[in-house]
């Protein structure tokens, strides 16, 4: 987490430790958006991009383009979001697993995985 092109971390103190955050306010103060008056999915998917932006998968462009969303855009850009975690209800949850399993089988054995090794 060294890659910090808006100095958007932080440290959290806490009695369990201490932990780095992404903040958002950050991009208030680099004058590039008003949080409280975007929607909070957009503020969910900017928090993502903002923690895991290392300038090679997700960009710094990345985020400037999402930072100007706007709700009636023709062209909207596309979206590295990288979730933590997913919930789904048992009988759609394991049906997604199996897909998921046999794209990264199917991926792994072909020879288009240089541009992505995390796959593997």
């Amino acid at each position: 987490m060294t890659f910090d092109p808006l100095q958007a971390r932080g440290r959290l103190h806490t009695p369990e430790g201490d932990f780095t955050i992404a903040r958002l306010d950050a991009l208030e103060r680099a004058g590039l958006a008003q949080i409280d008056l975007l929607p909070f999915s957009i503020r969910v998917l900017l928090e993502s991009i903002l923690r895991h932006v290392d300038g090679r998968v997700v960009r710094t462009e990345d985020l400037l383009a999402l930072v100007s969303w706007r709700p009636a855009a023709e062209n909207r850009p596309e979206i590295p979001f990288q979730p933590a975690r997913v919930i789904m209800q048992d009988f759609t949850g394991v049906p997604a697993i199996v897909d998921l399993a046999a794209m990264r089988s199917a991926l792994a054995r072909s020879a288009s995985t240089p541009r992505f090794p995390w796959i593997l």
